[in-house]
């Protein structure tokens, strides 16, 4: 009896060593006698008790990696702190396990010379302006030197540009005086707009005054055209023109002027207003006129 509970234990701890579970997202190789034998993927496997070894598990999902701060020297000699940020997946789990020793230390010192080569041949401002280009050069060199480690470098960022303190003070000023101008060409264009509007608006205001008042005239004179026209066409009497002439007195008397001189003659202002519309008339019946003067040479 005890021998069969003995054989029984063997048996189940056999089994338990021979069966691997290996979970989603990961992959688990098996070494047979030392040497590589295969790679266990997501499900369940049996292996050979003794002869088979199965490595620690690893993970297929992305990864990301926030390396420390490296100097960098760019082209016009600035001495910069840069961390990247770097998101890297396994995809060849035999190649990540035999292919380098340490693949999360080779992937830091590999961003790091690969930076320090890329931004040694950029300006200070084109560094700082470039970071996509710069990000896009890193991970495709990356990418083609992990390939024999079983890594893909999915993506690679510059989280923090960090220039001297020096520089950073120099930037801020002309970052400010840069403001500074722009705030002074738009208030320069707001005043030269403003003027320009005015002026239009007082010539304007100028043109319709004008108008108006050459309107205002035209119809005064149309108006005493008519009146006159009509007076003519009523032949007013002797009368008639004295009392206009008296009244064109009172009107004159009425005005803001501090002296009135008054004609020794004023009985005759009839008869001088007679003599003009008399004229007047003359003048628009032409023909009349030249009748007259053929019978009368």
């Amino acid at each position: 009896m005890l021998w069969l509970i003995i054989v029984l234990g063997v048996i189940v701890l056999l089994f338990s060593l021979s069966i691997r579970i290996v979970h989603q997202s990961t992959a688990q190789l098996v070494e047979r006698l030392g040497k590589y034998h295969k790679t266990l993927k997501t499900g369940v496997h049996f292996i050979l008790p003794i002869f088979d070894k199965s490595l620690p598990p690893i993970s297929l999902k992305e990864k990301v990696s926030d390396f420390p701060p490296q100097p960098i020297i760019t082209k016009d000699n600035v001495t910069m702190q840069i961390d990247t940020v770097v998101y890297f997946q396994i995809t060849d789990p035999k190649l990540y396990t035999y292919g380098v020793e340490n693949p999360l230390s080779a992937i830091e010192n590999l961003t790091a010379t690969t930076l320090r080569n890329i931004v040694g041949e950029l300006e200070l401002d084109e560094t700082l302006t470039s970071r996509d280009t710069v990000n896009t050069k890193i991970r495709i060199i990356l990418d083609e030197a992990t390939d024999p480690w079983g890594i893909k470098i999915n993506r690679v960022e510059l989280k923090n540009i960090d220039p001297p303190k020096v520089i950073r003070e120099a930037m801020e000023k002309q970052m400010r005086a840069e403001r500074e101008r722009r705030e002074a060409i738009l208030l320069a264009e707001g005043d030269k707009k403003s003027n320009i509007l005015r002026a239009e608006g007082e010539k304007q205001a100028t043109i319709l005054r004008a108008e108006a008042q050459k309107a205002t005239f035209i119809a005064e004179a149309e108006g005493e055209a008519e009146a006159i026209k009509k007076i003519i066409e009523a032949n007013p009497n002797q009368a008639y023109l004295t009392l206009q002439a008296f009244e064109a007195l009172k009107k004159l008397a009425d005005g803001q002027s501090t002296k009135l001189i008054i004609p020794s003659n004023i009985a005759d202002l009839g008869s001088l207003v007679a003599s003009i519309t008399e004229t007047v008339s003359m003048a628009k019946q032409p023909a009349k006129k030249d009748i007259i003067q053929r019978k009368n040479p």
